[in-house]
C-alpha cells in the first residue's frame, strides 16, 4: 500500500499559477513512478504528467507542455505539479497516482497501470 495525500489546488484567474503536492508514506516511494491525471465534469480522466521513479524522465500531455512542470523529491516522499499560465480549460479535479510499471516509458499515460491514487484536488481557473 502507498497512501497518497494531495494538497494544493484551489481557484485562480487565467494566467495564474498553482502548485499541487502529493505526499506518500512508506520507505519505497523512490521505487515508484508517479503521475498526475485530471478529470473535468462530464469528461474522461486524462493523463497530465508523469515522472519516472528516479526523476530522470518526465512526460507531459501536449496541452500542458511548456506550462506545467512535474518534479519529485524522494527525500521528502513528495511529487509536485507546478502549473503556470493556467487556462480555464485546465479546470478539473487533479489526481496523483503511483505505479511500478517496468514499461513506464511506453505506458506512462495509461491510468490502468497506476496502482495507487490520491484523493483528488479541485483546480478551478476562471477567465
Amino acid at each position: 500500500q502507498v497512501p497518497l495525500v494531495q494538497s494544493g489546488g484551489g481557484s485562480v484567474q487565467a494566467g495564474g499559477s498553482l502548485r499541487l503536492s502529493c505526499a506518500a508514506s512508506g520507505r519505497t516511494f523512490s521505487s515508484y513512478n508517479m503521475g498526475w491525471f485530471r478529470q473535468a465534469p462530464g469528461k474522461e480522466r486524462e493523463f497530465v504528467a508523469g515522472i519516472s521513479y528516479s526523476g530522470g524522465y518526465t512526460y507531459y500531455t501536449d496541452p500542458v507542455k511548456g506550462r506545467f512542470t512535474m518534479s519529485r523529491d524522494n527525500a521528502k516522499n513528495t511529487v509536485y505539479l507546478q502549473m503556470d499560465s493556467l487556462k480555464p480549460e485546465d479546470t478539473a479535479v487533479y489526481y496523483c497516482a503511483a505505479n511500478k510499471d517496468p514499461d513506464y516509458g511506453r505506458r506512462h499515460n495509461l491510468a490502468v497501470v497506476y496502482d495507487y491514487w490520491g484523493q483528488g484536488t479541485q483546480v478551478t481557473v476562471s477567465s
